[in-house]
């Protein structure tokens, strides 16, 4: 993974972001109670295969379980990932 930027969390906007090389890649989510259902993500076609909307799914895991959340992958690349990280499967809701 080559994704070096900070990724920022930003709840007033429900999303995690970042920039790379002046492109907006993000996550966003929608909470419903205790469950953060990822809805979408969104990196460049000319970033992608950097590991980056991988990184904004880890972010998102993290701040989950850190705050005793629930996932709900609505977004197919979040599903995808989510298979592929069994660790992780006890956050699906």
């Amino acid at each position: 993974m080559t994704q070096t930027a900070p990724i920022a969390h930003r709840p007033e906007l429900s999303r995690f972001d970042t920039r790379i090389e002046g492109q907006l890649c993000r996550l966003d989510y929608r909470l419903h109670g205790a469950v953060m259902a990822i809805h979408h993500t969104e990196v460049a076609p000319a970033l992608e295969g950097r590991g980056i909307a991988s990184a904004l799914v880890q972010a998102a895991v993290t701040h989950a379980r850190s705050e005793g959340l629930k996932i709900r992958p609505l977004c197919s690349y979040v599903s995808t990932w989510m298979r592929r990280h069994p660790e992780h499967t006890d956050l699906l809701a």
